[in-house]
């Protein structure tokens, strides 16, 4: 299989949007660590409507943004070196600028889809500029990362370009990265440990170089799923795990097959995926480097969603377990709390208090580590 036409879009892409909708009134607003590669987006009127803020990746006492090759470059050698490698939440200012050229696009709100509060200080970042924004914002801790984020952000696009209220496009976000699954396989434990995220897989420290850990994401953390002694057995049981969360789910399905140094893995774990569901969309795509500077050179990581979202009801609306508070002073709204719907989704209050969904059990003993504390941000 030619794996070139592969890299960077969809095996089989989906068609959203419709042409006789109004222009779109609702801007989506993510961050770096979405993992959307280019040319992801639908139709133009997609990508027209989502932006991008970068987060930064320290290397010594370099700073990089995401996505260049020089970075990669250097973050892949860096970790090859054990060198430092820090990562940081974007500035608040860097929302505000953003928030502000789409108010002055004249967009009347603002989905803002960022990964999970647990891990990085991202969407604090963005509530704190949310307040001061001069159309209302909603800002959303989707509990996941890379493409499990990603799917998200193409949901709310989608349900955005068609025309949805900020309501409904929220609710696309939400729903999305509640129904999206990631595991992930790391060859050493280290780099997560220097990054402050091993979370429940810190008791594992004492076997350190005889394990190769299978993780996954559950409530906006990283857990531990498996250990196992060697990495054949490993690449070959994040296999099976796929394999049987591809079996526990019905109708389409997307995937989104991650890698960092080792892509040779990822397509070979990628043309498994089409083996075993032909019918499966499948994106074969690097770890951002935000993620990457975490997880570690070798990192493979697989994330899996529906392909087909709930629709909304026969008013236009998504079905709701309850309503954003109403903002006229475009001071930030969180996301409408689904947290008793959709399962395992995490969704926080405008106090930062974090409550997480019943789907999925939660992990004991488990503390979140955010990024850099706030005086040592990038702007």
């Amino acid at each position: 299989m030619d794996w070139t036409a592969l890299r960077g879009r969809w095996f089989k892409p989906r068609a959203t949007g419709s042409g006789n909708v109004p222009p779109p009134r609702v801007a989506v607003v993510t961050d770096s660590s979405c993992s959307l590669p280019s040319g992801w987006a639908g139709s133009e009127r997609m990508a027209a409507l989502v932006r991008i803020v970068p987060m930064p990746v320290m290397i010594g006492e370099q700073i990089y943004g995401e996505g260049t090759d020089k970075m990669i470059a250097a973050l892949a050698l860096a970790l090859a070196q054990g060198q430092d490698v820090r990562t940081s939440r974007p500035a608040p200012g860097q929302f505000e600028a953003v928030y502000a050229e789409l108010a002055a696009a004249g967009y009347a709100a603002v989905v803002s889809v960022h990964l999970s509060g647990k891990l990085s200080g991202t969407v604090d970042s963005a509530r704190l500029a949310a307040r001061t924004a001069q159309i209302p914002v909603q800002v959303i801790d989707t509990a996941s990362v890379a493409m499990g984020l990603g799917f998200a952000v193409e949901a709310a696009a989608a349900a955005a370009a068609d025309g949805a209220e900020a309501r409904d496009v929220a609710f696309a976000a939400t729903s999305c990265a509640a129904a999206a699954n990631i595991l992930f396989y790391v060859p050493s434990l280290e780099q997560l440990r220097r990054g402050g995220r091993i979370g429940a897989a810190a008791g594992w420290f004492g076997t350190l170089l005889a394990v190769k850990p299978i993780l996954a994401i559950r409530d906006g953390l990283v857990v531990p799923i498996e250990r196992v002694r060697t990495a054949p057995k490993a690449l070959a049981r994040l296999e099976e795990l796929c394999r049987a969360e591809l079996d526990a789910r019905t109708g389409p399905v997307r995937v989104a097959v991650h890698h960092f140094g080792n892509e040779a893995e990822a397509e070979r774990l990628a043309s498994a995926v089409i083996r075993e569901r032909p019918d499966t969309s499948v994106l074969l795509c690097p770890l951002p480097a935000v993620l990457a500077a975490h997880a570690g050179l070798g990192v493979l990581a697989v994330a899996v969603s529906p392909a087909v979202m709930p629709n909304l009801n026969e008013s236009g609306q998504a079905r709701l377990a309850g309503d954003p508070q109403a903002d006229t002073g475009g001071a930030a709204q969180e996301a409408a709390p689904l947290a008793g719907s959709i399962p395992g989704t995490a969704l926080t209050d405008t106090t930062g208090s974090t409550g997480t969904g019943s789907g999925r059990p939660g992990v004991p003993g488990v503390a979140g580590r955010r990024d850099l504390d706030p005086e040592s941000d990038i702007d």
